[in-house]
């Protein structure tokens, strides 16, 4: 991977409001001794801790070093759907790589759902809810469009989908705003929380020695043991994995500015009763294809909802009120719901829309820029990196045309605002245009009908 740096790079983003964080474990101390090993982990977010236990699970002594708290951000604040995919969308993967190529990757994918799946076996049953599949359902009549979307994924890409129709959707979601969706039958959620801790816990088992307050202040990546500095101690290691996402900071300032930072907001409901069923009769995650709205069915009453993002630290209780309000626009049916909590959390997303797995240069490795792309990816870079390492296995490579980009420093940002903002009144407006063309449709065919009916009477009335 090459990197296309700016001249500085810009401020690192200011702390969100999220949820408080859990006091730290005893056996999750800071670093205050010196220490060698053969991996060091920088981040304990989903991916750094994935990476960690797949390169203890191959015998490598692990560390990891946290700035703050095993899941402090986006990592613990997620909605849990494991689905395949990215968040670049299939016919552009197939546009930019070949088919081939991009069948490779989609296989990837799966694979790393696969992993989520059985790592999640392996803690406790609060970690794996059911395997219940995903959603992604259109604003808009997709036409012929449906059609050959289905074939791109299921015959190019090899991916299990299932079409529905816009009668089956508007079956299972009492609303009036879809139209196609595509299933994922084999997706299926975990808890959030328990699955980070799980997956914390796992890694400990393996040998993994977690360190929690412990930023990296600078490192040396030159030489064949890599020497990583902290505030109270030092750290030699063969290999070093950035996965700070857009919180690396120090250690690596031109990585973190490849990294676009959107804050996305989400929140639950307290419980709605009856009437959350009489509306949605789909168990797993609904995501539209716009990527506006994403939500599903927890605890049997209560609805999760993440819809609003900004490239700027807001308040949740600000866009709280907006999440009321895309529910009630969504499902009128719902009434105006009471929310129980509403939080944050920090993705950081790449220019060209694909995680950013692979190697630096000899013996320095990046697993980051995993906004969008859901848990599958986490898990899958956790595998390839860890392999990549410690087997020289070198799938990883795959990933290499998406190379690291610049992603625009404060100008940036404004611009990625603007584009969330477009999309969202887009969708909008391409949904009302397609509800009126169905209201316009269905007028017309009563009037033939009303018309035709009238026609038989007038000749039933002169035989």
């Amino acid at each position: 991977m090459n990197t296309e740096s700016p001249s500085a790079a810009p401020d690192p983003p200011p702390e969100p409001e999220i949820r408080p964080p859990a006091a730290a474990a005893p056996e999750r101390r800071r670093l205050t001794l010196d220490l060698d090993v053969d991996v060091c982990v920088v981040g304990a977010g989903l991916a750094g801790l994935a990476v960690a236990l797949e390169a203890a699970r191959m015998g490598a002594s692990v560390a990891v070093l946290e700035a703050r708290h095993v899941g402090w951000n986006a990592s613990g604040h997620h909605l849990g759907t494991v689905m395949p995919g990215y968040e670049l969308a299939a016919a552009d993967l197939v546009a930019r790589l070949g088919v081939d190529h991009a069948r490779e990757l989609w296989a990837l994918s799966r694979q790393g759902v696969g992993r989520v799946r059985a790592l999640a076996d392996e803690m406790p049953d609060a970690a794996r809810l059911a395997a219940t599949g995903a959603l992604q359902v259109s604003h808009v009549d997709l036409g012929d469009a449906f059609a050959a979307r289905l074939d791109m994924l299921g015959g190019g890409l090899g991916a299990a989908v299932e079409g529905w129709p816009a009668a089956l959707v508007r079956e299972r979601l009492r609303t009036r705003r879809y139209f196609q969706a595509i299933h994922y039958p084999d997706a299926f959620d975990v808890d959030a929380r328990a699955y980070l801790d799980g997956l914390a816990a796992l890694a400990q088992r393996a040998g993994v020695r977690i360190f929690e307050d412990s930023p990296v202040v600078s490192f040396e990546a030159s030489g064949i043991r890599k020497r990583i500095m902290t505030a109270a101690a030092r750290l030699r290691a063969a290999h070093v994995v950035l996965a700070g996402n857009v919180h690396l900071g120090a250690p690596s300032p031109r990585l973190t500015a490849t990294l676009l930072p959107v804050w996305r907001y989400a929140a639950v409901t307290e419980p709605l009763g009856e009437r959350l069923a009489e509306v949605i009769g789909f168990p797993g995650a609904v995501m539209d294809l716009d990527g506006v709205d994403h939500f599903r069915v927890v605890e049997g009453d209560r609805l999760i909802w993440a819809s609003p993002e900004t490239t700027w630290a807001g308040a949740p209780a600000r866009h709280g009120r907006a999440i009321r309000r895309r529910i009630a626009t969504v499902f009128p049916a719902l009434g105006k719901v009471a929310l129980r909590e509403t939080w944050c959390g920090t993705v950081g997303q790449t220019v060209h829309g694909m995680p950013q797995i692979g190697a630096l240069r000899p013996g320095l490795w990046v697993a980051s820029g995993f906004g969008r792309h859901g848990l599958n990816t986490t898990a899958l870079a956790g595998q390839l990196i860890a392999r990549g390492m410690l087997w020289g296995d070198d799938r990883w490579r795959l990933f290499a045309p998406f190379e690291l980009v610049w992603a625009g420093g404060r100008a940036g940002r404004v611009a990625g605002q603007i584009v969330s903002g477009w999309t969202r009144a887009s969708a909008a407006a391409k949904g009302a245009r397609a509800r009126w063309h169905e209201r316009a449709e269905a007028r017309e065919t009563a009037r033939e009908a009303r018309v035709a009916a009238a026609n038989r009477q007038m000749g039933g009335g002169g035989s």
